[in-house]
């Protein structure tokens, strides 16, 4: 396939990838075919319908390695659903009357983008597939192909997210200063929140991740410096059905026991009780362009800490999120290397003409793949029953076995 020019654009929320998957692919681009013009739109979708963008220069292709150095998006983010029409006349991005994707398609055709590189989740990635639909319909070809992107780990089929392993492994850090908080007040309470709406997979690493830090320490017990206090005494996840008066005792009793106890919860958990708790209140509970519910103001961390601080006698309650101070890390060494594979990939699709999200396909033996927009989808299930997440979960005092998966 003919390409000449190619655009790129990160959208949704940050991952610690998105800097590095940029740079990638102008590397990759530059090393094969540097005749390829690259452009990239300016905070994802919202600066395709407005125009805004910048051309990658002769500089940029050179220095392209330096991104993969940071964290964040070079060519920055924002949240814009195209098909929520409605939401995007309010902000101003089209006028009313006008279709959003037809703005896009326009914008695309208009700059003469031959393959749209989109680095997302899964809105992000199927939005581009309509995208590329809606111009072949209209005699226009484009050569779509995106890039997992989300923390949470839960695009289908895809096995790992670029990004999720860095998530977990900062959040892991994030807790270790967190936690030392645990002797700052008698009986104390600490929660640290973690991202992840509908999957565990997340809150599960990074405890994993914090677990074995744990076991790398040396203690002195007499003076008061235990691992038993700074270990996690409890982790919460959608997946995980929660009897908050079995854990209640469960949890008092390692209070009485050691003194304080620290929680590792998804801020998926149990929303659907939340949720339920707030409208019988008559409520509003608000909801963002895509539909999600706004976690940041129902606040499941609070909630949480609310329910338990007075089944179990705390005296002090703290509760910390770690989602930011995560998702805007620079890409650590094992998240590198996938990206490299899949942005190299990703150009080979770009110049065969395949469009797909590059991923591992869990539906096709784990191959890397450019797999088909149709099978991509959101909301991917943590698999509670791995042998790793059994092995934390019986560490922690949790019988991941016995657990009911939760309804929703």
């Amino acid at each position: 396939m003919s390409v000449r020019r190619v655009a790129l654009l990160t959208a949704g929320g940050f991952a610690p990838c998105l800097s590095s998957a940029v740079g990638g692919l102008i590397e990759r681009y530059t090393e094969i075919a540097p005749e390829v013009e690259i452009i990239a739109y300016q905070h994802g979708y919202h600066g395709l319908l407005t125009g805004t963008k910048v051309v990658v220069d002769d500089e940029a292709r050179r220095r392209a390695g330096i991104l993969h150095r940071f964290g964040g998006s070079p060519i920055g983010n924002s949240r814009v659903k195209l098909t929520n029409a409605k939401d995007l006349v309010e902000r101003g991005l089209v006028k009313e009357g006008e279709n959003p994707l037809a703005v896009a398609a326009e914008q695309l055709r208009t700059d003469g983008v031959d393959v749209l590189h989109t680095i997302g989740g899964d809105d992000t990635n199927t939005t581009a597939a309509d995208l590329a639909a809606y111009l072949e319909e209209n005699g226009y070809h484009l050569t779509v192909v995106g890039l997992p992107k989300t923390i949470d780990n839960d695009i289908v089929p895809i096995r790992q997210s670029l990004g999720a392993w860095t998530a977990a492994e900062e959040a892991s850090e994030f807790a270790q200063n967190v936690l030392g908080e645990h002797r700052s007040g008698p009986r104390q309470l600490i929660v640290h929140e973690v991202m992840g709406r509908h999957c565990g997979w997340l809150t599960a690493a990074a405890a994993k991740s914090y677990r074995g830090w744990l076991d790398t320490q040396e203690w002195v017990p007499s003076i008061g410096l235990s691992k038993e206090r700074w270990d996690i005494h409890a982790v919460f996840l959608p997946e995980l059905k929660i009897d908050i008066a079995a854990e209640a005792e469960r949890l008092r009793g390692v209070m009485d026991t050691v003194g304080n106890v620290n929680i590792f919860l998804s801020e998926g958990a149990g929303v659907p009780e939340i949720i339920a708790e707030l409208e019988a209140k008559g409520e509003v509970v608000e909801r963002d362009p895509f539909g999600h519910v706004r976690l940041d103001e129902i606040n499941p961390g609070k909630w949480f800490a609310e329910q338990f601080a007075e089944l179990i006698g705390a005296e002090k309650v703290m509760v910390q999120k770690s989602g930011y101070f995560s998702r805007s890390s620079r890409a650590n060494a094992q998240d590198l290397r996938l990206i490299q594979s899949m942005t190299d990939l990703a150009v080979q699709s770009a110049f065969e003409g395949t469009s797909g999200v590059i991923g591992h396909d869990e539906e096709n033996e784990d191959r890397l793949r450019a797999i088909e927009f149709p099978r991509i989808a959101g909301g991917k299930a943590f698999d509670i029953t791995q042998d790793w997440f059994g092995d934390l979960m019986s560490g922690i005092g949790q019988d991941v076995v016995a657990a009911e998966k939760a309804a929703h």
